[in-house]
């Protein structure tokens, strides 16, 4: 390793990188961790990066995988498309700079970004982790996974299972082999990540086949009230996909799908979408399977044979998690009373409707229908399975935190409060790019305070596993959860 004023030079397994120097962090952005997954690697589990021979220059992220627009556009604000299919395997670096010098390994923090397994991105500005890096003397590691169709298409029979879920197991593979000559500790590796990416880091610590190299875990508003998805539906769902797209049955579906233009398969996701979507529902039609590589079990099973003991755990979610999906639908503000109970009866049955809508709107007296509905959302989708984790795993005895995170903004007109990622840019201090976002409306000062607060405590858990200031939790002991905001 060399170091200068602006740049730093690290080896790894397939060449070395050139990364820049930013105030008391280094960066090395779009290191590749697998080949491009093009050609006869689309549709195909990660494979090796043929390396490289001169130093390439790690300063800029690679691009996104291919994707369409974020359908949270609304609440984190819209970015430009930077997608390319070739060289969107890559993962992306945040280290202290006197880590690359002082011989003392750090604790790695290896976060996956949400976007409900269709859209997303580890190099976006949102997710650099240049700051909390620096902030809690730790190494930050993002990488971007395949999503959508790329991501989670269910055709074994061509290889295609989890694609997404088998990107992240490389990408620890490739944190086990080279995090070291960046200043990192392979042997204190925290998995974690936000909605979608709390998801996968959950999968991630209880499959036996990637568990071995994490050491404590961090989920931050894991959908996990979203059941896997079965076998049989995901493969209805690839059958309703191929025909959007044109291919007949009898043909070589490998073939056709890798000879097709990238933006035909993300059109046609975008139908099969609009196809299968019904109110109230935040599942995308394709995520990972149940039974197939990365998901050998359910959470609930994994969870019951012991598979996350001994390894602390940081779980939480924002307060009003279901604004972010609900709160600019017309469909779900004009609900009436009936109306909702109809939306919520097709997904969990008359009685359980009744019941949950009625504990709700008790505790909401001055609810609207659509705010009671989206708050029985943001408790089955996001807060019931959190707090179900936790109590399982405090109960057995391994140290866990659980946190509420509070901050609405000051200026609110669409009632957003705490919504899904309103934590994203105070956990990483990436509060300039967000510039249209309404999460963000009110004041600076007290953002970046409440961030620093957040970020300090994530750090000291990556660090040691306990965070100071902050009882662990006990089961079912509303008092032990940390509120922030």
């Amino acid at each position: 390793m060399t170091t200068g004023i602006e740049h730093a030079i690290v080896d790894t397994d397939r060449g070395k990188v050139r990364g820049m120097v930013e105030g008391e962090a280094v960066s090395f952005r779009g290191i590749p961790y697998a080949a491009s997954p093009v050609g006869e690697l689309r549709f195909a589990p990660p494979q090796p990066h043929p390396g490289w021979t001169d130093v390439r220059e790690a300063a800029t992220a690679g691009p996104s995988v291919p994707q369409a627009a974020s359908r949270l556009e609304k609440v984190q604000g819209q970015r430009v498309p930077d997608w390319n299919e070739d060289g969107s395997l890559t993962v992306n670096v945040f280290t202290p700079r006197r880590a690359l010098g002082d011989g003392v390994a750090r604790p790695v923090l290896v976060w996956w970004h949400g976007g409900g397994f269709t859209s997303g991105s580890g190099g976006w500005d949102w997710y650099d982790g240049a700051r909390l890096a620096a902030l809690g003397d730790i190494v930050v590691v993002t990488a971007n996974y395949r999503v959508g169709p790329l991501g989670y298409l269910y055709l074994p029979e061509i290889g295609a299972a989890n694609l997404g879920p088998q990107d992240q197991a490389a990408v620890l593979r490739w944190v086990q082999d080279n995090i070291a000559s960046f200043g990192g500790d392979p042997r204190t590796v925290t998995v974690g990540g936000q909605s979608a990416g709390a998801y996968s880091s959950l999968m991630l610590a209880l499959d036996p086949a990637t568990n071995g190299s994490i050491t404590r875990v961090l989920l931050q508003s894991g959908p996990f009230g979203l059941d896997p998805q079965d076998a049989h539906r995901a493969a209805e769902n690839a059958g309703a996909y191929l025909r959007l797209l044109g291919i007949p049955e009898g043909t070589d579906t490998a073939k056709a799908l890798r000879a097709l233009p990238v933006e035909q398969l993300l059109d046609a996701y975008g139908s099969l979408s609009v196809q299968l979507a019904t109110p109230g529902s935040a599942a995308p039609p394709m995520y990972p399977v149940l039974g197939a590589p990365g998901m050998p079990r359910t959470w609930p099973q994994a969870l019951a044979d012991g598979a996350l003991e001994g390894r602390p755990l940081l779980i939480g979610t924002t307060r009003d998690e279901a604004t972010a999906f609900f709160a600019f639908d017309p469909r779900i503000q004009d609900l009436t009373t009936s109306g909702a109970l109809d939306v919520l009866t097709a997904q969990v049955g008359r009685q359980a409707a009744q019941d949950v809508y009625r504990q709700h709107a008790a505790r909401l007296p001055q609810a609207t229908p659509a705010q009671i509905f989206t708050a029985v959302q943001t408790d089955g989708l996001f807060r019931d399975g959190s707090l179900q984790i936790a109590d399982h795993h405090a109960a057995g005895g391994t140290t866990t935190y659980v946190y509420e995170f509070d901050y609405a903004p000051t200026e609110d007109p669409d009632a957003l409060g705490a919504t899904h990622c309103a934590e994203l840019p105070f956990l990483f201090n990436t509060f300039d790019a967000y510039p249209d976002s309404p999460v963000l409306a009110g004041d600076g000062a007290a953002q970046r305070a409440l961030g620093r607060e957040f970020a300090t405590a994530v750090a000291e858990f990556v660090t040691a596993g306990t965070a100071r200031d902050w009882l662990p939790y006990a089961p079912a002991t509303a008092t032990r959860i940390r509120h922030f905001g």
